[in-house]
């Protein structure tokens, strides 16, 4: 049965170059198959594939049917998913990279048996015999301090978690609310942001919603629920249950049963968390609170009110709504934020509030005309710029003098690049220290490079300068937009 099963099914393959190949066109192998009781397949015939009527999978064409309407191949495999998917799901983990599971298997050591390994996953997918392994979790420190738990899967179960949200995602993503940003499609957290800046304008308070724990703390019966709602297939179904009761693995190699939550890093994770608060929260918003808009990225949830007095019943509303679905609000980081302009001049306890990396507080800003007023707007967040700071500091460098500046530039110009893309859309001139910062590493780097720049720092911004000037593409914060008063300001 085995063997038969595997001719029916074909093989994965990789190309010289190490690629993966659908392994329906072998240079050098037979591309004849013989189903039991039937006349051998043309390699045409292999080619195709399909899903028959009874939910059951084929790798190639059904020949012959029994009395029954279906082949014997379409009995050897339970649930439909073809090849192509799990291919297309290993790219796709492969494009996202990521760090290896409890078996410490790198995605390089995956792709050196690759054929294997994904057949291993379709094979097992495909029959219903795939169970999880353990979820590696790592403490990493929360921007608030403390630490957090981050699942890491295995590369094998990636893909397979993959090949599954490929499925559900076309299910479920239209009827997400469009003031849900996390995670999906052709929404990103700056359109999350972008929004949030608007609307603040026109209302005058926020309510800050945290919920506490919310990946530790999914329930996973009302997790279910919302799924069946929206899935007919059973596979789709037994595996995201298998791996909502998958367990972890701590630091110390304790295995730890899961019975509530889901991994903050598994694929999937993402996916059913907008799904489990499109109930919990989303369509109760429209229901409830109609016309108080929302922005919502993931857990992170900003609501905008008319008055304090509305910002207070949206909070007690929430928090009852939460513990419905087994789950609670920050009562520390929950707060509500008066959003004070130069139209609205009170004082309450909380002006500012972070969302997505971004500070919004009162800013000092510019009219048209050349005149400044006070408005209540975004900026990169204190944390954010601290981080950004630290990871500048681990590159050390000053101490790379073998390297020339254009092979500085080089390595660090991508981490640049997407530093600026993302903070600098909303009030560019805040990242103004960050660029002082790089100057100041590269001043250093220097005056130990070259003996006639040692100990004269004056010297050495002027030598920046003039390489500015020579080249203005040469690192990402030396657009042409920028101006070098903000670099040389820190000589």
């Amino acid at each position: 049965m085995g063997e038969a099963i595997t001719r029916n099914v074909g093989t994965f393959g990789v190309d010289a170059n190490g690629e993966a190949t659908s392994g329906l066109n072998h240079e050098g192998e037979s591309t004849e198959a013989t189903p039991r009781g039937g006349a051998p397949r043309t390699s045409e015939e292999v080619r195709e594939s399909g899903r028959s009527k009874g939910g059951a999978c084929s790798g190639a064409k059904s020949i012959q049917p029994t009395s029954h309407g279906r082949s014997r191949k379409d009995k050897a495999k339970p649930y439909c998913i073809m090849r192509t998917e799990v291919l297309e799901a290993y790219y796709k983990v492969k494009s996202n990279k990521g760090a290896a599971g409890i078996d410490d298997e790198t995605i390089e050591d995956f792709e050196k048996d690759l054929k294997r390994n994904l057949y291993k996953v379709w094979n097992r997918m495909s029959s219903g015999s795939y169970f999880p392994p353990a979820v590696r979790t790592v403490m990493i420190p929360k921007a608030s301090g403390g630490k957090r738990g981050l699942g890491i899967p295995t590369v094998a179960d990636r893909v397979a978690q993959m090949v599954v949200k490929n499925r559900l995602e076309p299910l479920v993503e239209p009827l997400f609310h469009p003031n849900s940003f996390g995670y999906r499609p052709k929404n990103s957290a700056l359109d999350a942001v972008g929004w949030a800046q608007q609307r603040c304008w026109s209302f005058a308070w926020v309510c800050d919603l945290d919920i506490k724990g919310f990946f530790d703390n999914l329930d996973h019966d009302l997790m279910m629920r919302a799924v069946r709602k929206h899935v007919t297939d059973k596979w789709i179904i037994l595996y995201i249950e298998r791996w909502l009761k998958a367990s972890a693995q701590d630091e110390e190699g304790n295995l730890v049963k899961r019975v509530r939550g889901t991994p903050q890093g598994g694929v999937i994770s993402p996916l059913l968390a907008n799904l489990f608060l499109h109930y919990a929260f989303d369509r109760w918003m429209v229901k409830k609170w109609k016309h108080l808009p929302f922005e919502r990225y993931a857990d992170d949830i900003i609501v905008h009110c008319r008055g304090k007095w509305e910002a207070n019943l949206v909070r007690a509303g929430v928090e009852k709504r939460l513990r419905e679905c087994s789950l609670e609000l920050h009562p520390e980081k929950t707060k509500l934020v008066y959003c004070k302009d130069s139209n609205r001049q009170e004082s309450h306890p909380h002006e500012k509030f972070n969302f997505l990396g971004f500070t919004f507080r009162p800013r000092k800003a510019t009219t048209r005309k050349g005149g400044y007023f006070c408005s209540f707007s975004p900026a990169i967040s204190p944390e954010a710029a601290g981080k950004i700071r630290d990871e500048i500091r681990s590159w050390k460098l000053h101490r790379r003098t073998a390297q020339s500046i254009a092979e500085l530039a080089k390595e660090i110009n991508p981490k640049l690049r997407g530093w600026f893309n993302y903070y600098g859309r909303f009030n560019p001139s805040a990242l103004r220290p960050i660029e002082r910062y790089v100057g100041q590493s590269l001043v250093r780097w220097a005056c130990r490079k070259y003996k006639t720049l040692r100990q004269h720092r004056t010297r050495a911004w002027k030598w920046l300068l003039r390489v500015m000037d020579r080249q203005p593409d040469l690192l990402a914060l030396w657009a042409p937009s920028r101006s070098a008063v903000s670099t040389i300001g820190a000589v």
